[in-house]
C-alpha cells in the first residue's frame, strides 16, 4: 500500500464519534460570528450596539421604558442604559441559575417567547443580547429591579461571578457595559458617531415619545491654551409626532407636491399600522418599510399590501373623477409610487422573516391588513383634500407620460443586454472569463485613465468600460433622460441586465448579469470623488439590487508614492500613512538627506500601467470598499440632499464631513 492511500486509511478512520464536535454554550458564536451579526467588520461591530438597544426599544413597545442612553466610552467600549422593567434576576427554574445568567449566556433564551411578557419585538430568537456577550471581551450587566441593584460580569460569555447584590436602588431598568473582542473584530473595533446616531434617529421617529441620547465621550476640543481637552458629543433624539416628521426629515431638500404629509394610524385590522407619505416634485420612489422596528430593506407583504391599496384608491379615484379619460395608454402601478416618500410601521406579534436577518416580512395575512388600512385612509383624505388629489393624480399622469417616452431607451437596453456579447459597447474591453463570479468590471474616469487601466488588467477576468466625463445626475433627470444617456445605456448593455417589468417599470433582472464584482475606479480627489457620487447616486435609484446583492464595490488608489533611492517605492493611501513612512525612513534626518522624494497622485492618468495594477487592480494588494446599505432612509436623504438643488444643506454637510475641502457658494 502506497504512502498517499495509507494516509487517506489513515484519515477515514479517524471520522468516528469522537470526530463530531458539540459547540457548548456561546462557543458556536465565536467559531462562526457572521451567522448571527451578518459579519465581522464595521456593520457586525456596529450590530452588537442594535442588538442591545433593541432589547431596550422592547421594553419601550411593551409600555414600560422611555428614556434610552447609549454611550460610547473612551476606550470604544459602550454602555446602553434604560428605565424598563429590568431583566429578572430571580432563579431560573430550570436552568438552577438566574435568570440574568441565562438570558445573557445561553442562546434562544429571553422573555420575547412569551407573549405574555412581550406581544410585540423585535428580537424574537432570543439570540441577540447573548450573542453581544459571546462577542465582547467584557461585559458588565447591572440592573435595577425590586428595590435593589444586581450586578454580573462576563468575559467572551462567560460569567466571572454569579449575579450578586450590589446596592439598594429606587427605580428600575437595565445597564449593558461592553467591550468588543479585537480576536473577533479584527479590522476595527472602533465605532463611528455618524452610524449609531443615524439608528437612533430613526429608532426616535418609529417609537414617538421615546427619548434616546447619544454621548460620544471620546470627543476632544482645543482650549483658550491649545490643549487638547475631553468635551463629550451629546446629541438627543425624541419625536413627538413619530412617523409624520419621519417622512418631513426624509424630504427636507425636495420640493413638496403637498402642504402636509398623509398620516394615517390605525389598529382596526388586528395590526397596529402607521404610515406618512408625502409627494414631491421629483421622480424616485422613496419607501421605507419597518415591521416591530425592523428596517425591512426587502420588503415584504406589508409593502406589497401598500402599494396595493395605494394604486387602488388612487386609481379608483381618478377613473371616478374622469382624469384619465384622455390617457392614450395605460398607467403603470410604478406611475403612481414616483416621487412619492413614504414610511410604512407595522406591528406584528408573530412575524415570519426570512432568516435572522429579517429583512423581508413573509406573513400573508399582513397583505390584506396594510393594504385595508392605506385604502381607508386614503380614500378618505382624497375626499376631503380635492386640491392635493388634483396635484397628485396630476403628477402620476406625468410620470405615465415619462416612462412612455423612456420606454424606447429602455427596450434598446434590453435588447443590447440580451445579446450575450453581441452588440456590447465599443469603449468596452471585456474579460475572456465567463463566470460572473470570476469577473470584475472596472468603471473608469476618462479615456486616458482607462487606456492605462486596459494595459495594467489581468485580461482573463478583469474588463474595463472608461466613462465619458460624469455621467447624468440622475437625482435631477426623468427617467426618459436617464435611459437616453449613452453613458448609462454603457453601463446597463456591459453588466447585461435588464429592466422593467409589467409589474415595475424600474425592476432590474440579475439573471444574465455578466460581472459579479463592478469597481468604481476614479481619481483620489475631489472630481474623482463627485465622479464615484454620481454613479453610486445612479445604482442607488435604478440598480439598487446590485448592491444589495453585495456586487458593487469603491476602488482605493494611493494618494502618494514616496520614493527613497533607486529602488525603494512606497504607497501610502492617507496623510496620516505617508507622515509615517516618512518618519520611518528619514529616522530623524531630512528628506533631502535621506533622498526621499514625494509624487502626489492628481488622478489615475499619471501611474504607470504596472503601478495602477499593483495598487488598486491586484486583488494580493489592492484595497477594495464594499458598498452596502446600512439605513436604506438615511441613505436616501443623504443623496437627496447631496445631488439635489438645495446648496445650504450640502455645504453644511460638506463643511461637517470633509477634511479637507474648498466650498464655493
Amino acid at each position: 500500500m502506497s504512502e498517499q492511500e495509507l494516509q487517506k486509511k489513515s484519515a477515514g478512520e479517524s471520522y468516528n464519534a469522537e470526530s463530531i464536535q458539540v459547540l457548548e454554550g456561546l462557543e458556536a458564536v465565536r467559531k462562526r460570528p457572521s451567522m448571527y451579526i451578518g459579519d465581522i467588520g464595521e456593520r457586525g461591530l456596529h450590530h452588537l450596539v442594535y442588538e442591545v438597544v433593541d432589547n431596550s426599544i422592547d421594553e419601550s413597545l411593551a409600555g414600560y421604558c422611555n428614556n434610552i442612553d447609549v454611550i460610547i466610552n473612551e476606550d470604544n467600549s459602550i454602555t446602553v442604559k434604560d428605565n424598563g422593567r429590568g431583566i429578572p434576576t430571580g432563579m431560573h427554574e430550570k436552568e438552577h441559575r438566574s435568570a440574568l445568567e441565562v438570558v445573557l449566556t445561553i442562546l434562544h433564551a429571553g422573555g420575547k417567547f412569551n407573549k405574555g411578557s412581550y406581544k410585540v419585538s423585535g428580537g424574537l430568537h432570543g439570540v441577540g443580547v447573548s450573542c453581544v456577550n459571546a462577542l465582547s471581551i467584557h461585559m458588565t450587566a447591572e440592573v435595577h429591579r425590586e428595590g435593589k441593584i444586581f450586578m454580573q460580569e462576563y468575559s467572551k460569555g462567560k460569567p466571572l461571578y454569579p449575579v450578586k447584590t450590589i446596592g439598594d436602588a429606587s427605580d428600575t431598568g437595565t445597564t449593558i457595559t461592553f467591550k468588543p473582542d479585537p480576536e473577533i473584530f479584527t479590522l476595527s473595533t472602533v465605532y463611528k458617531y455618524d452610524i449609531l446616531a443615524a439608528r437612533l434617529r430613526e429608532l426616535a421617529y418609529l417609537n414617538k415619545k421615546v427619548k434616546l441620547t447619544l454621548t460620544d465621550m471620546r470627543a476632544k476640543e482645543t482650549n483658550d491654551e491649545g490643549v487638547e481637552v475631553s468635551k463629550p458629543k451629546i446629541e438627543v433624539f425624541y419625536s413627538e409626532a413619530g412617523l409624520l416628521e419621519f417622512v418631513k426629515y426624509l424630504d427636507g431638500n425636495r420640493e413638496n407636491l403637498t402642504e402636509n404629509p398623509i398620516y394615517l394610524e390605525s389598529d382596526k385590522t388586528g395590526y397596529p399600522i402607521e404610515i406618512a407619505m408625502q409627494y414631491n416634485t421629483e421622480f424616485n420612489e422613496n419607501v421605507h418599510s419597518y415591521v416591530n422596528n425592523i428596517n425591512t430593506i426587502e420588503g415584504g407583504t406589508h409593502l406589497s399590501g401598500f402599494r396595493r391599496g395605494l394604486t387602488t384608491t388612487l386609481k379608483n379615484y381618478a377613473d371616478k373623477e374622469g382624469m384619465l379619460k384622455n390617457l392614450k395608454f395605460e398607467i403603470d402601478p410604478s406611475d403612481f409610487r414616483e416621487g412619492l416618500t413614504a414610511v410604512i410601521s407595522v406591528k406584528v406579534a408573530e412575524p415570519q422573516f426570512e432568516g435572522q436577518t429579517k429583512t423581508k416580512l413573509g406573513n400573508a395575512e399582513v397583505m390584506a391588513a396594510v393594504s385595508q388600512a392605506t385604502s381607508l385612509a386614503l380614500d378618505h383624505y382624497l375626499e376631503e383634500h380635492p386640491k392635493d388629489a388634483k396635484l397628485i393624480i396630476d403628477k402620476v399622469i406625468l410620470a405615465a407620460q415619462a416612462r412612455h417616452a423612456a420606454r424606447k431607451a429602455r427596450e434598446l437596453v434590453q435588447r443590447k443586454s440580451g445579446m450575450s456579447g453581441v452588440g456590447l459597447p465599443d469603449k468596452l474591453a471585456d474579460c475572456s472569463e465567463r463566470d460572473p463570479s470570476k469577473c470584475e468590471l472596472f468603471l473608469v474616469e476618462g479615456d486616458s485613465a482607462g487606456g492605462t487601466a486596459k494595459e495594467g488588467r489581468n485580461r482573463m477576468y478583469q474588463a474595463i468600460l472608461p466613462l465619458r466625463g460624469k455621467i447624468l445626475n440622475v437625482e435631477k433627470a426623468m427617467e426618459h433622460r436617464v435611459f437616453d444617456s449613452e453613458t448609462i445605456r454603457n453601463i446597463y448593455t456591459a453588466l447585461g441586465v435588464t429592466v422593467g417589468t409589467e409589474e415595475d417599470s424600474k425592476a432590474l433582472n440579475l439573471s444574465k448579469l455578466r460581472y459579479h464584482k463592478i469597481i468604481i475606479m476614479a481619481d483620489a480627489d475631489v472630481d474623482g470623488a463627485h465622479i464615484t457620487t454620481l454613479i453610486l447616486t445612479f445604482f442607488f435609484r435604478y440598480m439598487i439590487d446590485l448592491i444589495k446583492n453585495g456586487y458593487v464595490y469603491c476602488a482605493t488608489p494611493p494618494l502618494y508614492m514616496i520614493k527613497k533611492g533607486k529602488d525603494l517605492n512606497r504607497y501610502c493611501w492617507s496623510d496620516e500613512e505617508k507622515d509615517k513612512v516618512i518618519a520611518e525612513l528619514t529616522k530623524g534626518g531630512t528628506q533631502s538627506e535621506k533622498g526621499i522624494k514625494i509624487q502626489r497622485y492628481k488622478g489615475l492618468g499619471e501611474m504607470s500601467q504596472d503601478q495602477l495594477a499593483e495598487t488598486t487592480m491586484d486583488p494580493a494588494n489592492r484595497i477594495l470598499r464594499k458598498v452596502y446599505i446600512e439605513n436604506a432612509a438615511e441613505a436616501d436623504r443623504i443623496f437627496s440632499m447631496l445631488m439635489g438643488d438645495d446648496v445650504p444643506p450640502r455645504r453644511e454637510f460638506i463643511e461637517q464631513h470633509a477634511k479637507y475641502a474648498n466650498i464655493d457658494a
